[in-house]
């Protein structure tokens, strides 16, 4: 699909396979037999079953496509000590008064409520990179905000 690499761990990985199987091997088969079950009801057009169940169809082929592309381009994240911010870190920063922590990951596993935010990401990308004491500045729909790097752990 896109033949860009996907930044991701090893238990990421496992789960994108995971979702992969179960879509192709269970869910697919359940939309089949839904949608085999509303065509035995008779008139397709006013059929809302028959409809719903091509549009999860659809839906359900489309993601397989995506999580084999995803899994096909995977570049498994191997954490390593650095005094550098890299994909697969923790950086502590400071934003003025307050601290934060962020966990550089892959855009597939970005999860920015829990802390883990995607190295393509604006905040992710002016970290990546820098070392601890360094500050970065970040276009914000505010203005501009710095940050200052407080502590990497790897």
């Amino acid at each position: 699909m896109n033949g860009n690499p996907t930044y991701i761990s090893k238990e990421g990985l496992e789960k994108l396979k995971k979702e992969l199987d179960f879509l192709k091997n269970e869910k697919r088969r359940e939309i089949t037999d839904r949608i085999e079950k509303a065509k035995d009801l008779g008139d397709l057009k006013e059929n809302a079953d028959y409809h719903d169940a091509k549009d999860e169809m659809a839906w359900v082929s489309s993601r397989i496509l995506e999580l084999q592309d995803g899994i096909n381009h995977a570049v498994i994240i191997e954490v390593k000590p650095s005094d550098t911010v890299m994909i697969g870190c923790t950086v502590h920063i400071a934003d003025g008064e307050k601290e934060k922590k962020y966990t550089i990951v892959g855009a597939t596993e970005a999860d920015p409520t829990q802390g883990r935010i995607s190295n393509d990401s604006p905040l992710g990308q002016a970290f990546l990179g820098r070392r601890v004491g360094e500050s970065t500045e970040v276009k914000v729909p505010s203005g501009t905000k710095t940050y200052v790097i407080k502590q990497i752990s790897c």
